[in-house]
């Protein structure tokens, strides 16, 4: 089977400006697809407000209608992202043909390490995060530090998307983005490769209490976690009479930012295919309806009521609580706790770093230091963010307010 080359995503932008901007995937088909795409919609700051999946297992078609700040979108670069993630093809004459050899594992991104000085401002790491997102700089790992004279040391352990920057040219081009965003506070500015041993070393964990990781990160009862830092109803039900080689999957919940991507992640992370799903909001995305026709990653129904179970369980708590927040109490000050699961591929979720340091800019809360580190919380993987709030002569923020700011916006509920 054949597709042109350019064909492969296809972003019809629409005649309204109100109306969604719709996105068509039409490529072969791998178990993870749905997820890898939702997860580039969410970093182009994209929401997916309806969704069609069809596949035979060896093609699929895909449609989204997104919307968002869309003067802001790189649209030709969105594109690009997004064929980026479809399985290899080989193109012969401008046609592009799946070949299943060409499916190799990719190769780990070269780590480097940026090292930012300059003097402190408010408002100054969430400018930082804004350029590094802009430039497709991932944050893998970070340290921020103020120091009593008010200067700050910002550590960014960072991946390139373009894979460019051991080039001077990018090195300088990010240098200069960070200087034009920053201003004379900028000090200076360095950016190296860094070796595997240094790298294993940043992933050495901090402490946190059990309190913290057991109470309030992992707890999935309603009664430890505060409704107002959970999505609720949330209702999976799952059903194999309707189909003789499908399990029939129907949620139901309240919107949020990245929603198809949570369920997207967790079925890649059980290895279930999805043959047919339809997803779509009601009343201001008030109300989402989801219906995922799903088999194993060998073509089979999901028949074991364990394994339901399971599936239904996982799915209920993701869409519950997506991410966990928790404002503590560190010594006499307060620290900001946010976490969120990482993919059994080992991806993250991307643009949390921005949210939390974007609300807690518009709630004028001050950051003393930060960290981003990756940890096992139970029997899964984390990335823990670390942030010990600047309370000078006392936090004029109540802590509720900015627990709550932090939620809505990391749910784009703000």
């Amino acid at each position: 089977m054949g597709i042109l080359h350019d064909d492969v995503v296809i972003i019809s932008q629409p005649e309204k400006p109100d109306d969604p901007t719709v996105i068509t995937v039409n490529c072969p088909d791998k178990t993870g697809l749905g997820c890898d795409l939702c997860r580039i919609i969410l970093f182009f700051g994209l929401n997916i407000v309806r969704g069609d999946v069809s596949t035979d297992g060896k093609w699929c078609y895909i449609v989204f209608w997104v919307v968002g700040e869309k003067s802001a979108v790189r649209w030709s670069l969105l594109k690009k992202r997004l064929i980026g993630a479809c399985p290899c093809c080989s193109s012969a004459s401008g046609i592009s043909y799946y070949r299943a050899e060409l499916q190799r594992p990719p190769k780990p991104p070269d780590v480097f390490l940026l090292k930012l000085c300059c003097f402190d401002r408010a408002g100054l790491l969430h400018d930082v995060t804004g350029v590094l997102c802009e430039l497709e700089l991932t944050i893998k790992k970070v340290k921020v530090s103020t120091t009593p004279d008010g200067k700050v040391m910002d550590l960014f352990f960072i991946t390139d998307t373009r894979e460019l920057l051991h080039t001077s040219k990018r090195r300088e081009d990010t240098s200069d983005c960070l200087k034009a965003a920053i201003g004379e506070a900028m000090i200076s500015c360095d950016i190296e490769i860094v070796g595997p041993e240094i790298t294993a070393c940043s992933q050495e964990c901090s402490f946190l209490p059990n309190s913290i990781t057991d109470g309030l990160l992992i707890a999935d009862d309603d009664d430890e976690v505060p409704s107002s830092l959970t999505s609720t109803p949330v209702s999976v039900t799952m059903d194999n009479s309707l189909s003789p080689g499908h399990t029939l999957v129907q949620i139901m919940c309240k919107d949020h930012k990245g929603l198809l991507y949570d369920i997207m992640r967790t079925l890649k992370d059980y290895s279930i295919q999805i043959s047919y799903g339809r997803f779509t909001t009601k009343q201001g995305r008030n109300n989402c309806e989801i219906d995922l026709f799903i088999v194993h990653s060998d073509g089979k129904k999901m028949v074991d009521p364990s394994k339901q179970k399971a599936l239904a369980s996982r799915l209920e708590s993701e869409l519950r609580r997506p991410l966990r927040v928790a404002l503590v109490s560190r010594g006499p000050d307060a620290e900001l706790i946010v976490a969120n699961p990482v993919e059994l591929s080992g991806k993250g979720r991307p643009l949390v770093f921005y949210d939390i340091t974007k609300a807690l800019k518009q709630l004028s809360t001050c950051i003393f230091s930060a960290e981003i580190r990756r940890r096992m919380i139970g029997d899964r993987e984390f990335e823990v963010y670390r942030v010990l709030l600047d309370e000078g002569e006392g936090l004029l923020v109540p802590r509720s307010r900015i627990e709550e700011g932090v939620w809505k916006m990391l749910m784009g509920w703000e």
